[in-house]
C-alpha cells in the first residue's frame, strides 16, 4: 500500500498518464473523485495527504476537515477554488502551474481579436446562409494602427503583446504590479485602467479572480470604451460584470465580445449573449492542447511529488506558509 494517498477531487480528463509518470517514481496511486460540493470533497478526502483539483471548492470548511493534507495542486494557472489565507494557516501548500499554455492562451486571445476585427464568424455564417456579400460585416477596420489594452501584464498578455506587435498593433497594459522596465522592454506603455478603457480599440482580459477584480470590468468601463472597441476575456468570467456587458452591447456602446470564459459556466441556454451576432463565446478552451495538457498534469503533480518528498514545490502560491514549515528549497 502507498505511503501517501493523493486525491484527485474532480477532473474532465480521459488520462492520468502524466501524473502516473511522476507519482509512480514514490510509489504512490492516485485516488479519483468526481465531488462538487464542500461536503463531497471532506467525504472523499479527510485521510488524504495531498490533493489535485480542477474545480472542486477547497474552502476554509473543508481544509479545516483534511487533518493530514499537507499540498492543495491546482491544474491550471487560477487558484480562485481555495481559500489560500486558510490554508496558509493550516500549514498547508497550495501550489499552481503558471507557465503551461503561455501560447495557448495568447493565441486563443490573438484569434478572438483577429476574428472579431476582420468579422470571420460572421462572414462565414452569412455565406453559409446563402448570403454572398462582404458589405454584412461593415465596417471593418485595418489592425494595423489600432490599440489594444491589455487588463493584466503578467506571463500570457507578455507573449500576447509580441504576437499583437506582429500585426502592427500598438499595445498599452494596466497592471499596478508590474514594474515599469518589465513593460518597457516588451515596448508596452503602462497606462490607468480608465486610459485603457478610452484608448484602446481591443481590450483583452488577463486578470486572476480575487476580491479586488470581481465585476473589474462593469458599466463605468464601458461607458469609456470607444464605440467601435472589442472586449476579449480568456482569464475569468466574474472579472466583467456579464450584466454591464449585456447592457453595452445592447446599446451599442462597444463593437462585440470575444469569451472564453463566463460568470456561469456551462453557459445558460437562456444568456442572451448567446443570441448576439457580434459575440463569440468559446466554452473554457483558451488553456487546451495536448501538448499543455499534459505539460499541466505533469507539473501539477510534481508539486506534490516534492512537497511529500520534503521539498517546497516549484510553483508556490502563498509563500507566507513557509515560515511555518520545515521543508528544503529544491535546486533548479
Amino acid at each position: 500500500m502507498s505511503q501517501y494517498k493523493v486525491v484527485v477531487t474532480d477532473y474532465e480528463y480521459d488520462t492520468f498518464a502524466p501524473e502516473k509518470s511522476v507519482l509512480d517514481q514514490l510509489g504512490i496511486e492516485l485516488t479519483l473523485e468526481q465531488c462538487k460540493t464542500e461536503e463531497e470533497v471532506i467525504a472523499a478526502c479527510k485521510d488524504a495527504d495531498a490533493l489535485l483539483n480542477q474545480y472542486a471548492p477547497i474552502s476554509r470548511k473543508v481544509l479545516e476537515n483534511l487533518p493530514h493534507c499537507k499540498v492543495v495542486s491546482r491544474y491550471g494557472i487560477g487558484f480562485n477554488t481555495v481559500d489560500v489565507e486558510a490554508a496558509t494557516e493550516k500549514g498547508i501548500i497550495v501550489s499552481n502551474v503558471t507557465d503551461y499554455c503561455l501560447d495557448e492562451v495568447s493565441d486563443h486571445a490573438m484569434a478572438f481579436l483577429l476574428s472579431s476585427a476582420r468579422k470571420i464568424t460572421k462572414l462565414n455564417n452569412e455565406v453559409k446562409s446563402g448570403t454572398w456579400d462582404f458589405k454584412v460585416a461593415v465596417p471593418v477596420f485595418r489592425l494595423r494602427g489600432r490599440t489594444l489594452g491589455l487588463l493584466g501584464f503578467g506571463n500570457i498578455p507578455q507573449t500576447l503583446a509580441k504576437k499583437a506587435q506582429a500585426f502592427g498593433i500598438q499595445v498599452i497594459a494596466y497592471d499596478p504590479f508590474v514594474p515599469r522596465e518589465v513593460a518597457d522592454r516588451s515596448q508596452v506603455e503602462l497606462v490607468t485602467l480608465d486610459e485603457l478603457c478610452e484608448r484602446s480599440h481591443y481590450i483583452s482580459v488577463h486578470l486572476p479572480l480575487n476580491q479586488h477584480t470581481e465585476k473589474m470590468i462593469s458599466h463605468d468601463q464601458f461607458n469609456k470604451m470607444k464605440k467601435e472597441a472589442f472586449i476579449i476575456n480568456t482569464a475569468r468570467g466574474q472579472v466583467i460584470d456579464e450584466a454591464a456587458l449585456i447592457t453595452a452591447l445592447q446599446e451599442e456602446k462597444i463593437a462585440g465580445a470575444a469569451l472564453d470564459v463566463l460568470e456561469k459556466e456551462p453557459v445558460d441556454p437562456n444568456n442572451p449573449l448567446l443570441k448576439m451576432d457580434n459575440v463569440l463565446i468559446n466554452p473554457h478552451a483558451a488553456f487546451y492542447s495536448v501538448e499543455a495538457e499534459a505539460e499541466l498534469k505533469r507539473k501539477a503533480a510534481q508539486n506534490v511529488a516534492d512537497v511529500l518528498s520534503g521539498y517546497f514545490p516549484r510553483y508556490l502560491v502563498n509563500k507566507e506558509v513557509k515560515e511555518k514549515l520545515n521543508l528544503k528549497e529544491k535546486e533548479v
